[in-house]
């Protein structure tokens, strides 16, 4: 009898045993594809990103591209530079205004009533009209103020000149006859941004090179930014169904 019960209580132990032991390979096969289906959706996103990340990079080139071709010749006697960032820099501080003055002199409004219509009517084109973000015109200055107490003094009174310099650089562009027909796009999308000399250009030995430095550059932003941030915020949102890369609403 003894053993008759020791071969039952045998037989419900191994019995037990193999109960969990299913049940740990039941788990590890549903952990497995857990993580196998996280994987897959991480690998698609990434895709999904670069693809969006390698899209905008060709815009981007297009648009340099264009750029150069319509500006190549005249960059040198204007004193400017096309960097493949879509910055358009116009650096002949003897051009641009009087020294601590935001008035335009003639010689660059002559300049600007030349570029910009051409500007306008390049980034406007069906190419990229849809893709702008913002048009900023950028005011730069050196770190130099006659009679300055402080740095701090210098820096201030710097980036009031340069945001008086982008604004009146603003008023004269936008009310070019050549561009009336761009008005409500241009309000939308162009921006004038006195940034005063955060932005310094030195010279080979680190110093300043304060004449490089008083500048006014006209910037393009194209929405790739906003199209990957979209996407990695829909990365953080697992449960969010749209597929959708459409362009954030202002």
């Amino acid at each position: 009898m003894r053993n008759e019960n020791q071969e039952v209580l045998a037989d419900e132990e191994g019995a037990h045993w193999i109960s969990v032991s299913d049940l740990m390979a039941a788990l590890m096969m549903v952990f497995l594809l857990v993580s196998v289906v996280f994987m897959v959706i991480v690998q698609k996103e990434s895709e999904r990103m670069r693809e969006v990340a390698e899209i905008y990079l060709d815009l981007r080139q297009a648009l340099y591209q264009d750029l150069l071709d319509e500006f190549e010749d005249d960059l040198p006697r204007w004193g400017a530079q096309l960097t493949p960032d879509l910055v358009i820099s116009f650096q002949d501080s003897g051009v641009l205004f009087e020294l601590g003055s935001a008035k335009l002199r003639p010689a660059f409004e002559t300049i600007l009533h030349d570029f910009f219509p051409r500007y306008v009517q390049v980034i406007t084109s069906a190419d990229y009209r849809e893709d702008i973000e913002e048009v900023r015109i950028e005011g730069h200055t050196s770190r130099d103020w006659t009679n300055a107490r402080t740095v701090n003094e210098a820096y201030i009174n710097n980036m009031r000149l340069s945001q008086e310099r982008t604004r009146s650089s603003l008023e004269y562009v936008i009310n070019l006859p050549q561009v009336s027909n761009e008005q409500e796009w241009l309000k939308h999308y162009l921006t004038a941004n006195g940034l005063s000399s955060s932005q310094p250009i030195f010279n080979a030995d680190g110093s300043e090179n304060s004449e490089l430095a008083r500048r006014v550059e006209f910037r393009v932003r194209t929405d790739a930014d906003s199209r990957i941030r979209a996407i990695l915020e829909k990365r953080r949102r697992p449960d969010s169904r749209s597929d959708s890369l459409e362009k954030p609403a202002n």
